[in-house]
């Protein structure tokens, strides 16, 4: 997901361009401008519900994005470790398995 500082978020026009319309206005607009931006939880927060809520229903996909940015959003690696171990009991272990393998992927990437 890329931010456009002039137009806002530009990763749903980055994934499905022409293809989506609907996609790509839901996503820039409305999920990434509406409400990642609202008041009521820090971004920080937001990350967390969202990699916990991701986690939760196996969705690593989305989690590959997601992961990366919780650590731009300020969780550290650590916190995200404990996060997804902890959710591995609440969630069911291979739920659990799955998200730890995206953050192993990322953190190597990153090193």
């Amino acid at each position: 997901m890329t931010q456009n500082t002039e137009h806002g978020w530009t990763g749903g026009q980055n994934a499905f361009g022409d293809f989506a319309p609907g996609m790509v206005h839901y996503t820039d607009k409305v999920l990434f401008d509406e409400i990642w931006e609202r008041a009521g939880l820090s971004k920080r927060d937001r990350s967390l519900v969202t990699v916990a809520a991701l986690t939760a229903l196996g969705k690593t996909d989305q989690l590959t994005f997601h992961l990366g940015f919780a650590q731009q959003n300020g969780v550290t690696e650590d916190e995200l470790k404990e996060a997804i171990l902890h959710l591995a009991f609440y969630a069911g272990w291979p739920n659990g398995m799955g998200a730890m393998s995206v953050l192993k992927t990322i953190v190597e990437k990153e090193d």
